[in-house]
């Protein structure tokens, strides 16, 4: 029977470890996801303003066809050092790319990444010339496990999901034919992820087992196209953001996994109104660990697999609201 895999996480996917460093003073996180062996990657982006590190690599004509991890940070453009924290720790580790083993040659650990806006939040920005986030990226490099919690965590401490509180979610899914997608999300779009009027998610017809909070619309709800619900009223440009990321552990080239990645974008509309706004950064990745191989690779199937990555992420970004308010509220 197709259900939740037993943690309901990303890393229900086998070879996939996440990990989370906060500074609670800045109000800012670093996530990152850490594939156990190089994964094959794509990246989707659809934001009007996004902030990205290494996503031309990903194309499916380059010379470069896997990835080491992926990093989501807070701290827009200055976040995106975090990636070069985690490719300092998993150099380290004798992680990386090379065309060949030369003595004395280091390789290259491919670490792509995307950012939120996180700087208006309230925390104390006031770094200097040392903002946090290198030093944030190797923490969670090192923090990387299976379990890991949701919420004011990472990436998504100091998230904001129009006007409430943002946060870092994940959600996973395994099919009856034995293979595993998974997702994670940082959330701080400017868009409502709640219909209005109600304490009910966009995303509440892919909820399974409750997992935020199983509430649903009444037969009567009516909504006017033009009322979003509790969005930011007064966007600026660079300040809203959902980042995520889908791991599978099906066996996808790099032009089936760019599939996957466009079609997974859905996953953001079916949670959050509206999106892909001018100032939304939204981006997306997608990293096959190929360790199941695709019963039959049609497109139909790869349809199959790019449909439930889609609602997954839609899980995961309203399970990373749904903790975050939980916390909020306590």
């Amino acid at each position: 029977m197709s259900r939740p895999g037993p943690r309901n996480l990303i890393t229900d996917v086998s070879g996939i470890l996440v990990g989370n460093a906060e500074d609670r003073d800045v109000l800012t996180g670093t996530t990152v996801i850490v594939a156990d062996e190089p994964a094959t990657a794509a990246c989707a982006v659809a934001g009007g303003g996004p902030g990205t590190r290494e996503t031309d690599l990903l194309r499916a004509d380059t010379m470069v066809e896997q990835v080491d991890a992926i990093v989501l940070s807070g701290g827009s453009a200055y976040g995106l050092a975090a990636a070069d924290g985690v490719t300092t720790r998993l150099g380290a580790e004798g992680r990386g790319y090379g065309l060949k083993d030369l003595p004395g040659v280091p390789k290259t650990p491919i670490v792509p990444a995307a950012i939120l806006y996180d700087l208006a939040n309230g925390g104390d920005k006031d770094w200097g010339e040392m903002p946090p986030y290198r030093q944030l990226g190797e923490e969670a490099c090192e923090n990387r496990a299976e379990s890991f919690p949701l919420g004011n965590v990472g990436c998504g401490l100091g998230a904001n999901a129009g006007a409430h509180a943002g946060g870092l979610g994940s959600a996973s899914f395994q099919t009856n034919d034995g293979f595993t997608i998974g997702a994670v999300a940082g959330v701080n779009c400017f868009g409502s992820v709640f219909m209005p009027g109600t304490t009910c998610f966009w995303a509440w017809p892919y909820e399974l087992n409750g997992e935020y909070g199983g509430h649903r619309p009444s037969a009567e709800y009516e909504c006017d196209p033009e009322e979003w619900g509790d969005a930011k009223m007064n966007p600026q440009p660079g300040q809203n953001t959902t980042i995520g990321c889908i791991a599978t552990d099906l066996i996808l080239t790099p032009a089936q996994a760019q599939r996957v990645a466009q079609m997974a974008l859905a996953g953001f509309a079916r949670a959050i109104r509206p999106v892909f706004a001018p100032f939304d950064g939204d981006a997306l990745f997608i990293l096959s660990t190929g360790k199941v191989p695709l019963e039959e690779p049609t497109p139909i199937q790869l349809a199959r697999v790019g449909e439930l990555a889609a609602s997954t992420l839609a899980r995961a970004i309203a399970r990373g609201v749904y903790e975050a308010d939980q916390k909020v509220a306590a």
